[in-house]
């Protein structure tokens, strides 16, 4: 018996940790591409309705509206040559122009192919002519040769940046490639062998202190034998670094400072080192969240959120590994520091030239990967800041898994909340591409065979009544007292005025007012014709995977257990309790709130089930019989 209470109370609490909803979403508008596209870019301008993929000797510039999209198609021409000598090669799979690059550099769009291990890389005019870019400009310092070999790329202050991962015995490297200021490097020795996740611009107050980010894992070369051996690091550059001296780092940066990242539970042996992805959420404060996607290397799949305060502290104020020495004024690495002396900064980029790797490990906010048990690979992330009504700023993280799911998750003062699953695609592919414009309130979903778009605020899928939009805990969404109907936040809310009510930092109803008393005829019972001695099995519409479902007949004379199949809960007869004539209720309880979900009126003679009653039913029945022999 205590084995039993301990596995209900463990099932109870793992659902509560898992989707609270799940939408299937088919209205949405979408963009099937005419052949699978195995590897992709997109780029997409925030508070436009246009999405740029890159895909095999193509861009495809998209034009998104409520009733559909509008394509165009820019081809990118094939060096023959280039493909005839790939073919050759051990890459004779990739041996094709793969647009890996797509990045507005102050007014021109950067365009770059693989071109069959030859890259090169254009300038897009008026989106329909392609010119090759200026000669300077190295197109194989921008993107990797091959699209299997991961290069990240972005656009800052009309400059590009590149980071091009190791492969073959290529080390890899952090680069500005193209626009108004310097070129400049990284050191070979500064990264072993990186493999890159992503990059993103930390501003600061003081322009001159803006930052770029690198996330990336690199090999470990103290790794013992039971060791893993990658690790997942953030290197830092200052956007002002202009290189150093004639003889010290001429063209390479003078700010760079690499750090280690951990993700895993304080504690335990089981960490997450190679980091797949990162989403940076930040203010011109230097405040703000870095959400990574890591796995480790059985390929689990998890989440970790830093704090942009504590990696900007880290930065300012760690020792340097292997430098015992003080460190000179102002420190090594300091953006936008102003020369004393050419000796003095001889020094000071030495000592960067040597020593890049702060002591400080940067560790995840409360020291664990979020809570998400989804039996699912993450393979893509985005997120968002969104304002509330009560005038505080909540994180909503948007996850792509491997079978074609979205996850909408709240990260909030208590941790992760699943507030939906999306199931988006027929063939249930990969997620391999994310974009989110939190202006225009969109997030776009890409797989090797489509696009789609879907609205950030769905606030009408959380039912009609207040306590379903309450317990949703979107934050884009709250229940107007005065329009009784479950709404998007408007721009420029004032709370002292407005009718909004919203709770996001735990699961509570109550601001709707007291709960009305249970009915027990709140739905008309459907009546349902049977054979005495045939089987039946009633479903009932699982509407919040977090309530608990119970079915009870004849006004609580006696209660049934129901067990979850697919989106029903159904009702199967037992030895103990066999089904006799009566009137069957589903009840749903969260939080408090009770609600009938069905009933029906079972009533037995001597003929098999209606047609119509059949067909409306057998989905649901199929369901719960495969679930019955499961079990």
């Amino acid at each position: 018996m205590n084995l039993l209470i301990l596995a209900t109370l463990f099932s109870v609490v793992l659902a509560e940790k898992s989707p609270r909803l799940k939408f299937t979403v088919m209205e949405s508008p979408r963009f099937r591409f005419m052949k699978p596209e195995n590897y992709t870019t997109v780029y997409h301008q925030q508070e436009t309705d246009v999405l740029y993929v890159g895909g095999q000797g193509v861009i495809y510039k998209l034009s998104f509206s409520d009733k559909g999209v509008h394509d165009k198609q820019i081809p990118v021409v094939m060096d023959e040559n280039a493909k005839a000598k790939c073919v050759s090669s051990a890459w004779k799979q990739e041996c094709d122009n793969f647009i890996s690059v797509i990045e507005k550099v102050g007014d021109s769009f950067v365009v770059c192919g693989t071109t069959a291990g030859s890259p090169k890389c254009y300038l897009l005019v008026n989106d329909s002519v392609l010119r090759e870019m200026p000669a300077e400009t190295a197109a194989s310092n921008i993107l990797a040769p091959f699209p299997s070999q991961r290069s990240i790329s972005l656009s800052a202050d009309g400059n590009l940046y590149s980071a091009l991962s190791a492969v073959a015995g290529q080390p890899g490297s952090i680069r500005r490639t193209y626009g108004s200021k310097k070129q400049l490097k990284s050191e070979n020795k500064w990264l072993l062998n990186p493999q890159f996740a992503g990059a993103a611009v930390i501003p600061h107050k003081e322009k001159l202190k803006d930052e770029i980010y690198f996330f990336f894992s690199e090999v470990n070369s103290t790794a013992n034998l039971d060791e893993e051996p990658y690790r997942a690091r953030i290197g830092r550059v200052c956007m002002v670094d202009d290189g150093g001296l004639q003889n010290v780092l001429p063209n390479s940066w003078t700010t760079f400072l690499k750090a280690r990242v951990m993700c895993g539970k304080a504690g335990t042996p089981v960490q997450y080192n190679n980091f797949k992805q990162a989403f940076v959420l930040t203010s011109h404060l230097r405040t703000g969240l870095i959400y990574g996607l890591f796995s480790n290397a059985w390929n689990t799949t998890v989440v970790c959120a830093y704090s942009i305060e504590d990696i900007d502290s880290a930065f300012s104020t760690s020792k340097l590994k292997g430098y015992n020495s003080p460190l000179a004024a102002p420190r090594p690495g300091t953006c936008a520091f102003r020369n004393n002396t050419q000796a003095h900064n001889q020094k000071i980029l030495t000592v960067i030239r040597d020593h890049p790797e702060i002591e400080d490990m940067i560790k995840p906010v409360d020291e664990t990967p979020l809570e998400l048990p989804v039996h699912d690979h993450f393979t893509h992330l985005v997120a968002d800041t969104v304002l509330a009504v009560n005038d505080e700023h909540y994180s909503v993280i948007y996850l792509g898994t491997e079978k074609g799911k979205v996850l909408k998750v709240l990260h909030a003062i208590e941790g992760a909340f699943i507030i939906a699953q999306y199931s988006l695609f027929h063939d249930d592919s990969p997620v391999i591409n994310m974009a989110i414009d939190s202006k225009k309130g969109h997030l776009y979903i890409g797989t090797e065979l489509e696009v789609q778009r879907i609205p950030l605020a769905d606030c009408g899928r959380y039912g009609v009544g207040c306590r379903e939009c309450i317990l949703s805990r979107d934050p884009y969404c709250a229940w107007d007292k005065s329009k009784r109907k479950c709404t998007a936040i408007p721009a420029g809310y004032n709370i002292s005025t407005g009718t909004l009510i919203q709770t996001l930092d735990h699961s509570s109803a109550s601001v709707c007012g007291d709960a009305p008393a249970h009915k027990a005829r709140s739905t008309i019972p459907k009546q349902v014709l049977v054979d005495k001695d045939g089987p039946v099995l009633l479903p009932c519409p699982v509407r919040s995977y977090h309530a608990t479902y119970r079915w009870e007949k004849d006004n609580c004379i006696k209660e049934y257990p129901c067990t979850i199949s697919g989106s029903s809960c159904v009702l199967a007869p037992t030895p103990d309790l066999p089904l006799k004539e009566g009137v069957f209720r589903c009840l749903a309880e969260e939080n408090g709130l009770q609600q009938e979900v069905v009933s029906y009126k079972l009533v037995f003679n001597g003929g098999p089930l209606s047609t119509s009653l059949a067909s409306t039913l057998g989905s649901a029945l199929l369901l719960a019989a495969a679930a019955h022999w499961l079990l």
